[in-house]
């Protein structure tokens, strides 16, 4: 892992030092266009009022605001040593979006046993580079850096294991490339920046969808012809951007009763807070819940205007009805994006579900009320999104 450098003493000072850190460490001034520095500022300023760091999670922090841009810095280098990276389109994606915690990730990881598929590792969201040949991934450094910093995380904190297991090898999420522009909802999940967020939600994420398609087809150079399957839940809070990037993306939105996913959301959240901040854990988790409300609320209602737009690229999947019959839910889902299932990609479909392998570090467990609010108050600001669903009802069918 690489050596913690010090955190400055006052973070908004620090603009200059981040950026003489990386260019040391990744050996070049490049970060692509200046569009992610108003974000980082106001991030690096937000850090000094709004969170309550003890020592151990400044320093984490810190670390992260380096490792990220970092990841920016080895992008454009990378860029720069492949020219025509970009050259080919990257053509009808299937992107997965949908609530945090409504079954993208068991989605996402069960399609991606589709050989004819490629995604997004979680080592090269952290080192964007073209994907180098498998064989080679245990020899490389950032591959090794990535698979020593999920030990640590989850050696600090075990149960984010249930709740959320990740894999340096396995595919992981958009959001994880979005975030090096600086404008992204995930600095407001580390650690408290309510500052931060409200100048993220007044600003434009447009560059940073930008910056996340390049290093899409950065990434997939080696196999510009092999169609992406991507997952992002943030995805629903910008359709329209996503649509600008990937006119003829295949979306597949995931819905679940908003009263058992933000909560869910919250309490995998909630892990990581004394990790990095002193301070009342159960008033951080109910102010955290009304918020992750009124967010995922708001972004529901945002996807619904961009769908009416786009009406023939959206395929809905309720979380009960996929638990229930998975192979069931696959069958529409290829349909919908034209594919067939070969008989050895069903046998591994079949595998994986028979495996369970989201369960094999244990059961998530969470109650809403320890989040101070009732399920009525959580699905309120969702309006008729519950009963559009029927995700209750569909919820308590499969459970029989």
């Amino acid at each position: 892992m690489t050596t913690p450098h010090l955190p400055p003493e006052r973070f908004e000072h620090a603009l200059d030092q981040v950026h003489d850190i990386v260019s040391r460490e990744v050996g070049s001034t490049d970060f692509g266009p200046a569009d992610y520095l108003p974000g980082l500022k106001a991030l690096l300023q937000s850090m000094d009022c709004d969170p309550r760091f003890h020592a151990r999670g400044r320093q984490q922090a810190w670390d992260r605001v380096i490792g990220v841009l970092r990841g920016r810095a080895q992008a454009y280098a990378a860029m720069r040593t492949h020219p025509g990276f970009d050259a080919r389109p990257v053509v009808s994606p299937v992107v997965i979006v949908g609530v945090p915690r409504t079954g993208t990730t068991a989605l996402h990881r069960l399609m991606a046993v589709d050989p004819r598929f490629q995604g997004l590792q979680t080592w090269l969201l952290d080192s964007p580079r073209p994907r180098p040949p498998v064989g080679e991934w245990d020899s490389d450094p950032d591959y090794r850096r990535t698979v020593a910093e999920l030990e640590a995380m989850y050696a600090a904190a075990p149960t984010r294991r249930a709740a959320h297991f990740r894999a340096a090898e396995e595919v992981h999420e958009c959001c994880m490339l979005l975030r090096q522009s600086f404008v992204s909802n995930l600095w407001n999940c580390g650690w408290a920046a309510p500052t931060y967020d409200a100048w993220r939600q007044s600003t434009s994420e447009a560059a940073a969808y930008a910056h996340y398609k390049r290093c899409v087809q950065l990434i997939g150079a080696n196999e510009p012809n092999k169609r992406w399957l991507l997952k992002n839940p943030g995805h629903i809070e910008h359709l329209d951007l996503l649509f600008a990037v990937y006119p003829d993306a295949k979306v597949i939105q995931t819905h679940r009763d908003p009263a058992k996913a933000v909560p869910s959301l919250v309490s995998l959240l909630m892990q990581m807070y004394p990790l990095l901040e002193d301070g009342d854990v159960a008033q951080r988790g109910r102010v955290m819940l009304r918020r992750e409300v009124a967010k995922w609320s708001n972004a529901v209602h945002r996807s619904d205007a961009v769908r009416q737009a786009h009406p023939d690229k959206v395929l809905d999947v309720i979380h009960a009805e996929f638990h229930h019959d998975p192979m069931a839910v696959l069958e529409r889902i290829y349909d919908f994006i034209g594919y067939d299932i070969p008989a050895e990609t069903r046998a591994g479909f079949v595998q994986r579900i028979e495996e369970k392998p989201e369960l094999q570090h244990g059961v998530h467990r969470y109650r809403i009320e320890d989040f101070g609010m009732t399920a009525d108050e959580a699905r309120e600001p969702f309006g008729d999104y519950v009963a559009r669903y029927d995700l209750i009802e569909k919820a308590r069918e499969h459970a029989a």
